[in-house]
């Protein structure tokens, strides 16, 4: 089915929906009730407060913030609270963790709490990047299974009322996996829900996600919300997972890139009015039947998309108080937006020297109209990478237990940070 996408008010493009019903919440994370089971995943210089802003502007969800490096929070380096500051219509608010110190993180969520900075807080324990993990940190931590529960613990215990939330991946690599004693361990702790991106540290984003350790993550932790992450490029997607896995909602990140309203498409398909039968959407009909049956697809023509990339650019200038810094950060997004469409390599590289608003408008008022490509314009997006041996501290493979060189090394990396 197609939701047509010729609504565009004001404030930016949208894709419209039907009137949520007084039905249950499709997912609830601690005291927070999402009618529509759907979390933007965090991801550095992209998840901001402009995109989470934009992608909000077409459906319900959990817009999460880029990861916050918990020394830079408790430090209050002057970038680190910048990025923790949300507009005014977000709701719920949402930041996401890292660190691997027990008492700077217990510290940091503090913090959040108590100058009431955020309704949910989310730790970060899938990062598969060298620098983070080499140090212990991301996706290595959970190894040492110990210094995982500890970190969960306090930081649970520290944010009070306040939800907190566990982001993983299945473990280092195939001979070394975390994500069932840490799923368990998070549980035991009083995480209010737990998210798996279903592939190892190991193999970054290459190769497909593996959904069946969703699914036995789902078998192992019963008490508490299981979301699935890895491979979500379209609505029908994460129907599939949701079906395949049993989880209890889904967790968004590369398949959003150029297309925010991807989350138009998930509310239609998961949210409140799906499967109820017709109803209009723009000026289209959502056709009859189950979400099960047909995940909806929105009619994101060329001109669509420029309004969407104009109105992202447009977010980014207020965001950073600066036009040209906005309209450079507009710039990685450029191909993603426009993959699949008739716009020509040097309208694209013209597009990613702009400096000025005017100079993206009159660049997009040279490009016409076109019909969505269809499959052009789908799949993967950003960059898969290959399979990798994953970058650790020395001997850490050694034992599950934190050993004091360790714990003095990991510490050290308490220290290390770049305000993110």
């Amino acid at each position: 089915m197609t939701i047509a996408a010729d609504l565009r008010p004001a404030q930016g493009p949208t894709v419209a929906s039907a009137p949520a019903t007084a039905s249950a919440p499709a997912l609830r994370i601690g005291p927070i009730a999402l009618d529509t089971p759907v979390v933007l995943a965090p991801m550095a210089g992209i998840t901001n407060t402009a995109f989470r802003r934009l992608c909000r502007e077409y459906g319900a969800g959990l817009y999460v913030s880029e990861m916050i490096t918990s020394r830079a929070l408790v430090e209050r380096n002057a970038i680190t609270m910048r990025l923790i500051q949300h507009h005014e219509s977000e709701t719920p608010r949402s930041i996401q963790l890292y660190g691997v110190d027990p008492a700077t993180i217990a510290e940091a969520v503090r913090i959040i709490v108590a100058e009431d900075r955020a309704d949910h807080i989310d730790l970060n324990f899938g990062c598969p990047v060298p620098k983070v993990t080499r140090k212990g940190g991301g996706a290595a931590l959970p190894w040492k299974i110990g210094l995982f529960s500890d970190i969960v613990q306090r930081a649970v215990k520290a944010a009070g009322d306040v939800p907190l939330t566990v982001k993983m991946r299945k473990g280092i690599n195939k001979d070394h996996l975390t994500f069932l004693d840490a799923g368990r361990a998070a549980e035991d702790a009083g995480a209010a829900a737990v998210a798996l991106h279903a592939r190892t540290a190991s193999e970054y984003y290459s190769g497909h996600a593996d959904w069946s350790a969703i699914g036995e993550l789902k078998q192992a932790v019963t008490s508490i919300p299981v979301l699935g992450n890895g491979d979500i490029w379209s609505a029908a997607d994460a129907v599939r997972m949701m079906d395949e896995t049993g989880c209890d909602g889904v967790v968004v990140g590369r398949g959003c890139l150029g297309r925010p309203w991807l989350f138009g498409e998930l509310a239609a398909a998961l949210g409140p009015s799906a499967g109820s039968g017709a109803q209009e959407a723009g000026s289209g009909t959502q056709a009859t039947g189950s979400r099960r049956e047909q995940a909806p697809v929105v009619d994101a023509t060329l001109g669509f998309v420029k309004d969407a990339f104009r109105r992202h650019a447009e977010l980014l200038v207020e965001f950073f108080e600066d036009e040209d810094r906005g309209c450079k950060d507009i710039r990685k997004h450029v191909a993603w937006y426009f993959k699949g469409y008739p716009v020509g390599g040097e309208l694209r590289a013209a597009l990613a020297r702009a400096s000025t608003l005017q100079e993206i408008d009159d660049l997009l008022g040279t490009i016409g109209d076109a019909p969505y490509p269809g499959i052009g314009a789908e799949g993967q997006r950003g960059r898969a990478g290959s399979p990798k041996r994953t970058a650790l501290p020395e001997g850490w493979l050694d034992s599950r237990e934190l050993g004091e060189g360790v714990g003095d090394m990991m510490r050290g990396a308490e220290t290390e940070n770049d305000g993110g």
